[in-house]
């Protein structure tokens, strides 16, 4: 008999092995699935444990970490070493904290750390800026370098686009538009070219010939048929034709038959435009929407008068004015207290109607002072108005605007009364009071003015005008005690001095011709919130910025303050003296000069501008008095000695400048007097005189180059070549860095040794001179000058760019440099020179003459301008222009620069010396000189241009 098998437990299939690629509960169709949160983005999917039956039997032990499972025992051990290290090496860093993170990210931040990182960030920043300014130059230099290497398109087109100014308005219009010719929104289309065929040819034939006979077919129906192939339908050259013509017709319409000019209203176009009824739909569906909107707005909260307003213009902008008007209507009666709703239906209202509508909004508000100047500004006459404005004030007595407009209608006296009445009702605005100041008489006015300072005590207006007031009427002793009992009156009442406000104050003053009050304002105000240290700085410049401002008076009372207080300052005295010369009158300035030389009798200036001011006045004798006077007060001034010398000098009395000179050489006299005395005696005639004086200076002053110069020009006046030459050579053993004596020297040894010789000698003393005086224009300016004398205009040029090369920023070169290159070359070659030298006189004075050869007369004006602006004391430059203007300027232009240039007074200038040092010139005026210059110049312009043919 067979054994019982015993039944199988029901979860025994647990333990047992799954058969392979089993997953369970796929059969029944409970399969799981896996989201992108489950495994995370872009992320290496995780090595999942082996789910074999052998690994889901083992021990939980080597099995991964997972959830619900425990950690392995490599982990352990790594987890245990981590917490011996304290820190984690395979943790993420942190580009922000560093490793601080994960190593001090449980210990706690306090004032220690805090102080720390203070002390390491101070240090990082000392760090930083030591090599700060070592970092940016060099940063800057790398820029430099970068924008060198790589250039800008507007940089490298630069020198083309400065060309551009010298295009023609017919040349501007001439370039062609440039359209766009870009590839980008060009589709390529392929285009084939084939005969074009007989047919078509054929009916083009067809088209334009004229038929003379009907065809069979129209004759058969009489001739009232057209016959299809007949009509012109590809005759698209006859319906350019047509639109052409259509549009002539158009433009005719709009043209004038007789002289072809537009018969458009420019006026009317645009009132036109404003006038046009809105026609499309979009526009019409947002008037609608607004206007339901404020609709809305005027229902829900009729009492609300902008709403009103608004929707009466929404009509007027749609064209409805009768929609609009009865809009505004209803505003009125819901909004009766409205005056902005009363004024908008005065506007819309029609011409008949406004009077009625206006009436209505007084009515209705009479305290409206907007409504009654409206009301008053409808009336046509001054009467009128003047009643409607009566009546304003009956109602609103307190509107100082109805009384300025009441009062501007009335004549004075009647303006007088109303003015009476105005400060009665407004007693608290000043300009009432000043304006019935201003028409009573003397004594009322003094009433009015104290009125109005009982009523207004902290107003400086009262002050000041009741000061204008006693000065207008001769009393201008009261004036000083006026403003200064004024500015202490406003100070109790606690009113702070606004000192600029006061000087302001002043100048208006000024302005208004009342001088001792400017004066007095300045007296009391000037001192006010000014540092003692502070007072001469701060009142030179309070004068120069009134003196800017042409106001003279205030200004001069300015300096006459300062000086009662800076009594010794030569500098303040200079500065009035010089105020008082542009606009004040000699007995002014005489005055203020004697009263300085009597607080600093050792200003020697002083003493020289008032003998000038007495000479240029022709009073000879008063200017011998001053200098005597200064000479008592300075008994050792060489400057006194000199300015006597020159006084008689250039007034023909040569005996006296001799004796005066006799006396300053025995009292151990500097250089300049033993020059002196060799002019004079060299203006007689004595020439042994003048050898002997300068012989003798010249064993005391041996390095003083002006007496080796005259010695021998001396020289060369008597023909003795040589010993001028030899007298050029010792002085420049003396004085090696003297300019004019190499000068000299060149042009002697070039003028003896002849057109064969004489260049290269004077090209061996040029040369010399350069090496002992590197970096000198002039030296190279004498070179360039003699090889292009002798026709060498090839080696002036190598000479020029050498000369540039080392003196690229010297205005006489760059000058010459302009008038040696070709015509067409001078732009460019201007154009560079401004770019380096902008503020020379030089160039300046060269671009002007190339602007006056291209007959561009005003900007060649302007350039001559600036050029003598910036060099007043060269006499070429006022020269040129002074030629200039006699050949293209008014005679107005003329006279200005032939005053501004004898006001200058000239010293220098190649051209200029020449002429004006010569014996025979010595005492001429500043004007012949410059029209004998002018003579001379034109002379060797002609020749230049001859020897050019």
């Amino acid at each position: 008999m067979q054994a019982p098998v015993p039944p199988k437990s029901r979860l025994d299939f647990l333990g047992s092995k799954p058969p392979p690629n089993y997953v369970a509960g796929l059969g029944r169709g409970a399969t799981g699935f896996t989201t992108r949160s489950d495994i995370g983005p872009a992320r290496a999917a995780p090595d999942l444990p082996d789910r074999s039956a052998s690994a889901i039997g083992a021990p939980a032990g080597p099995a991964g970490v997972g959830r619900g499972r425990g950690k392995g025992a490599g982990e352990e051990d790594e987890e245990e070493e981590n917490e011996e290290k304290g820190y984690d090496e395979n943790q993420k860093f942190d580009e922000f904290e560093g490793n601080d993170a994960g190593l001090f990210a449980s210990a706690e931040y306090d004032d220690e750390d805090k102080e720390a990182d203070a002390v390491w960030e101070a240090i990082d920043k000392r760090m930083d800026s030591r090599r700060k300014d070592r970092r940016e130059a060099r940063l800057k230099e790398e820029i430099e370098k970068y924008r060198a290497s790589n250039p800008k398109i507007t940089e490298q087109f630069a020198e083309l686009k400065r060309k551009l100014y010298t295009l023609s308005a017919d040349e501007w219009d001439s370039i062609p538009e440039i359209g766009d010719y870009s590839l980008r929104n060009k589709k390529k289309r392929f285009e084939s070219f084939v005969p074009v065929p007989d047919t078509l040819l054929e009916k083009a034939r067809q088209e334009k010939e004229h038929v003379s006979a009907l065809d069979p077919k129209s004759r058969a129906v009489g001739g009232t048929e057209t016959p299809w192939a007949q009509t012109p339908v590809t005759d698209l050259t006859a319906v350019g034709e047509g639109r052409g013509t259509v549009l002539s017709l158009k433009l005719d319409r709009l043209s004038d038959s007789v002289s072809g000019l537009t018969v458009v209203d420019p006026k009317g176009y645009l009132t036109d435009l404003k006038s046009m009824k809105i026609t499309s739909d979009a526009e019409v569906s947002d008037i609608n929407k607004a206007r339901l909107l404020l609709k809305s707005v005027t229902q829900t909260n009729p009492k609300h008068p902008h709403g009103w307003i608004a929707a009466a213009r929404l009509e007027e902008v749609a064209g409805k004015i009768p929609t609009a008007q009865q809009m505004i209507k209803k505003g009125c009666e819901e909004c009766p207290k409205s005056e902005d709703v009363w004024l908008e239906a005065c506007r819309l209202a029609s011409h008949v109607d406004v009077k009625a509508v206006i009436a209505k909004g007084v009515k209705a508000i009479p305290n409206s002072v907007k409504l009654w100047m409206q009301a008053a500004k409808l009336e046509q006459d001054d009467a009128t108005k003047g009643r409607v404005l009566r009546k304003a004030l009956e109602n609103i007595p307190d509107s100082v605007r109805l009384w300025k407009a009441v009062v501007e209608l009335a004549n004075e006296e009647d303006a007088r009364v109303l003015l009476q009445r105005a400060v009665e009702c407004c007693p608290l605005h000043v300009e009432l009071w000043l304006a019935l100041a201003r028409l009573e008489t003397y004594e009322n006015a003094k009433k009015v003015l104290n009125k109005a300072r009982e009523k207004l005590s902290k107003e400086p207006a009262i002050w000041i005008t009741a000061a204008k007031l006693e000065e207008a009427n001769g009393n201008t002793a009261m004036v000083g005690k006026i403003i200064e009992r004024g500015i202490r009156s406003l100070q109790k009442e606690g009113l702070e001095i606004d000192r600029e406000a006061w000087m302001k104050e002043a100048e208006a003053a000024e302005r208004a011709g009342s001088i001792a009050t400017c004066q007095a304002i300045i007296h009391n105000t000037i001192e006010v919130g000014v540092e003692e240290e502070d007072r001469k700085r701060t009142w030179v410049a309070d004068a120069e910025e009134c003196k800017k401002r042409g106001s003279i008076e205030t200004a001069r009372a300015i300096y006459s303050h300062t000086l009662t207080v800076f009594l010794t300052k030569k500098s303040i005295w200079l500065k009035a003296a010089q105020l008082e010369k542009s606009h004040g009158t000699r007995e002014s300035l005489d005055a203020l000069l004697r009263k300085a030389v009597t607080y600093i009798p050792h200003a020697e200036v002083l003493w020289l501008m008032g003998a000038k001011e007495k000479w240029l006045a022709g009073d000879v004798p008063a200017a011998r008095a001053i200098l005597q006077e200064a000479y008592a007060a300075i008994p050792n001034s060489e400057e006194i000695w000199l300015a006597a010398f020159k006084l008689e000098f250039e007034n023909h009395e040569p005996e006296r400048a001799r004796m005066l000179l006799a006396k300053a050489r025995e009292r151990g006299g500097t250089e300049r007097v033993w020059m002196k005395s060799a002019i004079v005696e060299r203006e007689l005639g004595n020439t042994s005189e003048e050898r002997r004086l300068l012989d003798e200076g010249l064993k005391i002053f041996p390095s003083f180059f002006k007496l080796w110069l005259m010695l021998g020009q001396l020289e060369e006046r008597l023909g003795n070549l040589e010993q001028a030459k030899e007298t050029y050579e010792l002085g420049l053993k003396h004085c090696p860095n003297c300019i004019p004596l190499w000068l000299s020297l060149a042009h002697l040894v070039e003028k003896v040794n002849g057109m064969s010789n004489g260049l290269s000698k004077a090209r061996a003393v040029l040369t010399m001179a350069r090496k002992k005086n590197p970096q000198n224009p002039e030296l190279w300016l004498a070179a360039v000058r003699a090889e292009s004398r002798h026709g060498h205009k090839k080696e002036a040029d190598n000479l020029m760019a050498k000369a540039m090369q080392e003196c690229p920023t010297s205005g006489i070169l760059w000058a010459a440099s302009i008038e040696m290159v070709p015509r067409p070359q001078r732009k460019s070659k201007s154009m560079d020179a401004f770019k380096r030298c902008s503020d020379n006189p030089h160039v300046l004075a060269a671009v002007a003459k190339l602007f006056w050869l291209d007959r561009k007369f005003d900007k060649a004006r302007s350039w001559f301008n600036r050029a003598v602006t910036l060099a007043p004391d060269v006499g070429d430059f006022w020269v040129l222009y002074y030629k200039f203007e006699l050949e293209h300027g008014t005679e107005e232009y003329q006279m200005d620069v032939l005053n501004r240039c004898i006001a200058a007074e000239p010293k220098h200038g190649e051209k200029w010396q020449a002429i004006s040092k010569a014996v025979e010139n010595s005492h001429l005026p500043t004007e012949s000189i410059l029209k004998k210059v002018m003579v001379a110049v034109g002379k060797e312009e002609h020749l230049t241009e001859n020897g050019k043919n």
